[in-house]
């Protein structure tokens, strides 16, 4: 499974952005979980959203949840995670994956993940 991420850029706060990413196989549901990361510089991936095998969605917390949706299009082979209200504290290298990894299946782990997209950065400025 390949992974190719979009969507990134420089944005100004308080403004939306949709990220992409485009699987190179059909990711339908009850195989494939979805999810996206970020990280920055010096710190761990994090976790940032997933849907899960049974399409349920996992958020890490209630102010993602808020601003992000993430979704997934397995006719088209697409993830997408919406950003509304961009905050500078948003600012990351996003990451999209695909599980899983036989390994754990800890949705909100990276360790559930096999497949990885190269990044796509995202930087908002105040």
């Amino acid at each position: 499974v390949q992974l190719q991420a979009s969507g990134g850029g420089l944005v100004q706060a308080g403004t939306s952005l949709k990220l992409s990413c485009a699987a190179s196989v059909r990711i339908v549901g009850n195989r494939y979980a979805v999810a996206w990361f970020r990280q920055v510089p010096g710190m761990d991936r994090q976790f940032v959203a997933a849907i899960n095998r049974s399409g349920g969605r996992i958020y890490s917390s209630d102010s993602v949840k808020e601003r992000f949706t993430i979704s997934r299009d397995s006719a088209r082979n697409t993830v997408t995670l919406e950003i509304q209200s961009l905050r500078p504290e948003d600012s990351a290298v996003y990451y999209c994956s695909v599980g899983p990894s036989g390994i754990s299946s800890n949705v909100a782990s990276h360790t559930a993940y096999a497949y990885w997209g190269q990044g796509t950065q995202v930087t908002v400025s105040s």
